[in-house]
């Protein structure tokens, strides 16, 4: 069913929807966590004081690359299972409380790097954070999807990366701050820190988030689910427009049950222990089936590109990047800071841009721009990093190559890959489709923070090389693969991807709709 549009599109549409926009931006508060976990490494990493509690890390330590690698990445093989098992989670007791479980997780994580007196405990509680960060990062986005309507959902997925962007941006400048403290407290206060807005988002969304109605209609949780949206529109539950996206709503859990049961009837209607069990089991696989594929396929391969075109060996590593331009250590560090807000320069754009000129364009104007930017930066590091005292006219034009490219990224690769996986999974798949895209993110964000530090050591230019034949590649993939899906319902994506959209599924759909309306009336 075509639903009449609740408002304008964009930020417009934003400011003439403030109760959705305000549960939005506060469930984002998750992406800030996961900002300023990430972020928080990047000055730690080169603190004497850090240094000298755990002397694994330092250049002059055996093996410092690996040991610096995997404390690096530990956060991201903790986020890989926190994400994976999020799925499962967020379906059972409902995507509000499964961010306040979360929480708790990357409580305990936090208090374990604060308080860690050997790497071995730093790097355990790294893992348990990355736990808590991966649970968030994959459930916010999939909330923010379920309660916004479509014509503002772009805008309002972009608070999430607006809310990691600004997290890395808060940590390093901490960090940077905390770096003059005397003693373990110029490492140990920033770890302390991020505890605060933790525990805020996790009371907050006990006391102030209502539950995703399309959750409550999976649950068979019907004037419930009708209530929330009623509050979510701020209009009355006999508005005609509420009522038809309530029932749409209903029509596609009908339907997505059906297909269920279909797929699976013995599990489906003999509902042991047992069979529930292999039920969430067998569900995954559903993910991988025809109806479904082509969406994993997107959402794992938009996570995949969003880290190999590089943005994460920037944020880690930075200071040792603009090390390969020529720059003197304070200068390295005060780049790294700008770097990141010119990232959050672009992100901003994309409130304006992601309802307005959609995901695909965006996707493919980003990829142009980071290649662009890589291509050329590659080429001044390989000609002039030998003498760059005698080339700094050079070395600040990679600077600027390196600004473009943040920019690039945070307008484009940085919210259109946490936007899209949310939007375009069936309802029964919806938390399991957008788990495995997470889980893509967080695998490949590992497998890039243990590359890059021999990557740039040993190749020089070569990492740019690298980066840049990935920029490339995500343009050429996103043209022959990725749909727009700009100002479509979340029910309506079956006939943007037409996977299930076959007569027999549209005659289907249509008839479910029908004994909705003739069983609640309009």
């Amino acid at each position: 069913m075509a639903l009449e549009p609740y408002g304008p599109s964009g930020f417009r549409g934003v400011v003439g929807s403030r109760y959705v926009a305000l549960c939005a931006a506060f469930s984002a508060l998750g992406g800030l966590l996961f900002g300023y976990d990430q972020g928080v490494i990047s000055v730690t990493l080169v603190m004497p004081q850090f240094l000298e509690r755990f002397p694994e890390v330092s250049e002059a330590a055996a093996g410092a690359g690996f040991y610096k690698g995997l404390m690096t990445g530990m956060i991201e093989l903790g986020a890989l299972l926190g994400a994976l098992n999020q799925g499962w989670i967020a379906d059972w007791i409902s995507r509000k409380f499964s961010i306040m479980v979360a929480v708790v997780i990357f409580t305990i994580g936090s208090v374990l790097q604060t308080a860690a007196i050997n790497y071995a405990m730093l790097v355990v509680g790294r893992f348990v954070g990355g736990v808590g960060i991966g649970m968030l990062s994959m459930v916010v986005p999939l909330y923010i999807a379920e309660i916004s309507p479509p014509q503002i959902r772009g805008t309002l997925l972009v608070f999430e990366q607006f809310s990691i962007v600004a997290g890395i941006i808060v940590s390093f400048w901490v960090t940077y701050g905390t770096r003059f403290i005397p003693g373990n407290w110029s490492w140990q206060l920033p770890f302390l820190l991020q505890i605060l807005p933790g525990l805020v988002l996790g009371f907050g969304t006990f006391f102030f988030l209502p539950f995703s109605p399309r959750w409550l209609a999976s649950k068979g949780r019907e004037e419930e689910a009708l209530t929330v949206l009623g509050k979510l529109r701020e209009l009355p539950t006999s508005d005609i427009r509420v009522r038809g996206e309530w029932m749409d709503i209903l029509a596609e859990s009908t339907f997505q049950h059906q297909v269920l049961e279909e797929r699976h009837p013995l599990l489906v209607r003999n509902r042991t222990k047992v069979n529930r069990l292999k039920l969430e089991i067998v569900s995954w696989t559903d993910c991988l089936k025809p109806g479904c594929w082509r969406r994993t396929h997107i959402g794992a391969g938009l996570m995949f590109f969003q880290q190999f075109v590089g943005i994460n060996a920037l944020i880690y590593y930075s200071p040792t990047l603009f090390g390969t331009m020529g720059l003197d250590y304070e200068m390295r560090l005060t780049m790294s800071g700008v770097l990141n807000i010119t990232q959050m320069v672009g992100v901003l754009s994309s409130l304006w841009t992601l309802d307005r000129f959609g995901r695909r364009s965006i996707l493919l104007c980003g990829s142009a721009g980071m290649f662009i930017s890589h291509f050329i930066i590659s080429i001044l590091v390989g000609k002039y990093s030998d003498n760059w005292p005698s080339h700094r006219p050079e070395g600040w034009t990679s600077v600027a190559f390196l600004l473009f490219y943040m920019i690039s990224f945070g307008a484009s690769w940085g919210p259109v890959p946490w936007a899209m996986p949310s939007e375009i999974f069936p309802s029964s798949l919806r938390a399991k489709g957008v788990a495995i895209s997470t889980c893509s993110n967080w695998l490949n964000n590992f497998i890039i923070g243990l590359i890059t530090p021999p990557l740039v050591q040993k190749t020089g230019f070569g990492a740019y090389v690298f980066f840049a034949a990935f920029c490339l590649g995500s343009g050429i993939w996103t043209f022959f693969f990725v749909p727009e899906t700009n100002g479509r319902t979340l029910e309506e994506m079956d006939e943007v991807f037409k996977d299930r959209g076959n007569a027999e599924d549209v005659a289907r759909k249509d008839a479910i709709f029908s004994d909705i309306v003739r069983r609640l009336g309009n």
